[in-house]
């Protein structure tokens, strides 16, 4: 089958790309699950964008250049923060329904932004609200869908991606050509035990382009969401930020000298609101000294009604487990949440391989540095949708790599015994804190399994150990601390921060 344009992954990056793509050809999207079914449906906080009163585009990528502790590409944030009023604007065109607030666009605040700039749908239930707009626009423009088709491989020919293979749910092989190719496959939060992630985030897009020759950088960058709901028996389900952005606080489990006490202004100025990394490594310090799994978030100081009103994803989910966030406090934890790090592009998309754009969290576009700023996740998925596209109409030039590149030659492709095995050990060794003798121990551990079984199944453990091994040893490499990555071992992020990135490419690829 031939296409103009092959879209891999369903969140808001693909559909959105596929909207715009479909306007200049037959246009695909493949997807490995339901077409519904992706990270963003489950993005509770919001989209940022200076659209408010008294906040500006240069607040914004101070904001995030600030968050991202040296290592944003400050021409990226630009990028960013300067066409976020004009993707918002689309959304809005397209349908989704951003709440307002006496005939204004409601919008809140989140951890280490300086204005109220997050805009949100259904309360809590933003990512839903777009997912959902997305799809019903994406059947309208006359995209083809394949759902639940897996993608196995990026096609090579004559130095360009020039399509994929795929199975079919049937396991069949089924061939997809095209010209071009984007890559918005999401993320790769099920390579740890604890995650907000769905089942689908499995690291795909990032493997696929890696054996295909493609640079990916800033791999050792996971960022933890601090605040995941920690009960027995219940999945690991995300808070939201924006709990703490309307006044949400953290405080210890009673008992023992630290009992109910609020720890977050001991650790930051901004308390709370401090950014992620430092939040999800003051719940990991405290989880430790009190000898317990979680903390506590408490807004049950809040206006009940009001709670209800501005979270009722959350509030609803947690009435499931008897417990009722108006009246009590939720224990939380960390979970893996985002990828920071991922296929590097330049800021119009393209990889390093002709004819493979990427966009969204697989794609490395430099915003987020070394931590990202809350709610520039789906912010970062439309500007460089958008962009993708528009490069892919003005010819097929890749983006060269970057100065400094390391070809890198792994043992070999290999797979845990099952997913809670990989999870497991990089939750231990490569996870909120690090040192190099566990990620030694990482390193050694993924080398020493044995090559992929045949099947899907096989496949995706192979992918994820592929992507935990780039993440061990970019963590390994990276021997002070930074935003999200933190050693144990060298604490102190320096001053100095230059051009430190670290991009790897396979030993080699053409």
């Amino acid at each position: 089958m031939h296409y103009d344009y092959l879209i891999l992954g369903s969140g808001i990056a693909g559909l959105y790309a596929a909207l715009l793509a479909a306007r200049h050809g037959r246009t695909a999207v493949v997807t490995k699950g339901p077409i519904e079914e992706s990270n963003t449906k489950y993005a509770q906080g919001g989209i940022a964008a200076a659209v408010g009163p008294g906040d500006s585009v240069a607040t914004h990528r101070e904001d995030t250049l600030r968050a991202g502790a040296g290592l944003c590409d400050p021409e990226a944030v630009d990028v960013l923060a300067r066409e976020a009023p004009d993707r918002i604007r689309r959304l809005t065109e397209l349908g989704v329904p951003f709440d307002s607030d006496e005939g204004r666009v409601a919008l809140g605040r989140e951890g280490a932004h300086s204005r109220p700039r997050i805009l949100h749908a259904g309360g809590d239930r933003t990512g839903d609200a777009i997912e959902t707009v997305m799809v019903r626009r994406v059947g309208e423009a006359g995209v083809d869908v394949f759902d639940r088709h897996a993608v196995t491989r990026l096609r090579i020919e004559a130095g360009r991606v020039a399509g994929v293979e795929a199975l079919d749910p049937d396991g069949r092989s089924v061939l997809l050509n095209a010209p071009r190719t984007i890559l918005a496959t999401g993320g790769s939060g099920q390579l740890y035990t604890l995650t907000t992630n769905p089942a689908v985030a499995t690291g795909d897009g990032v493997a696929l382009a890696w054996r295909a020759g493609a640079v990916v950088r800033d791999m050792e960058f996971v960022q933890f969401h601090p605040t995941a709901l920690r009960l027995p028996g219940a999945a690991t389900f995300l808070l939201t930020e924006a709990l703490r952005g309307e006044g949400a606080l953290l405080r210890t489990p009673p008992g023992g000298d630290r009992g109910g006490r609020r720890f977050m202004p001991d650790y930051h100025p901004l308390a709370e609101l401090a950014p992620r990394d430092v939040v999800a490594r003051a719940i990991a310090t405290e989880m430790r000294r009190t000898g317990r799994d979680h903390v506590l978030l408490d807004i049950s100081h809040a206006d009940a009604d009001f709670v209800a009103a501005r979270f009722p994803g959350v509030h609803q989910h947690c009435l499931r487990y008897e417990l009722d966030i108006t009246r009590e406090p939720a224990p939380v934890a960390p979970a893996a949440h985002y990828q920071m790090g991922g296929v590097y592009t330049d800021h119009w998309g393209r990889t390093t391989l002709p004819g493979l754009y990427a966009c969204g969290e697989v794609a490395n576009t430099g915003v987020h540095g070394a931590n990202r700023l809350a709610s520039n996740s789906l912010l970062e998925t439309v500007v460089f949708a958008q962009r993708a596209v528009e490069a892919s109409q003005r010819g097929d030039a890749a983006a060269p790599a970057p100065a400094g590149t390391i070809p890198l030659g792994l043992a070999g492709e290999t797979a845990p015994p099952d997913r809670a095995a990989l999870q497991s050990l990089l939750w231990s060794n490569a996870g909120i804190v690090r040192d190099a003798g566990g990620l030694a121990a990482a390193a050694a551990a993924i080398d020493a399994w044995g090559p992929p079984p045949p099947g899907l199944e096989g496949a995706t453990l192979g992918n994820m150990a592929l992507v935990g091994r780039l993440i061990v040893e970019a963590a390994r490499r990276r021997t002070d601390s930074r935003g999200a990555h933190y050693r144990s071992d060298a604490p102190a992020q320096p001053a100095d921060t230059g051009d430190a990135h670290l991009s790897f490419v396979r030993a080699g690829a053409p």
